[in-house]
């Protein structure tokens, strides 16, 4: 799979069915190569024109499944509040 085939998949938390967003960038471990985290864009301030408020970041741990459209993650709403960056 593609980075750009990643980025255009939405994330949804499978605790409350609520959509996080798309993903928009990854952490990546440079000495192995391996995927640490997904990076996923919040909400954004005025319609999304004037960017966004916080970002998402999801580790890779929490990822329960990627689909063809979608990416399910598993993480508590209180785990990803305190990873939100204002």
């Amino acid at each position: 799979m593609r980075f750009s085939d990643l980025k255009k998949k939405e994330v949804i938390n499978v605790n409350d069915c609520r959509r996080l967003g798309f993903v928009g960038d990854v952490d990546l471990d440079m000495k192995t190569g391996c995927i640490l985290a997904i990076i996923v864009a919040g909400p954004g301030c005025i319609c999304g024109f004037l960017g966004h408020d916080k970002e998402y970041i999801i580790p890779y741990c929490n990822i329960c499944q990627v689909g063809e459209d979608i990416i399910l993650v598993d993480v508590k709403k209180k785990e990803v509040e305190e990873k939100c960056k204002f």
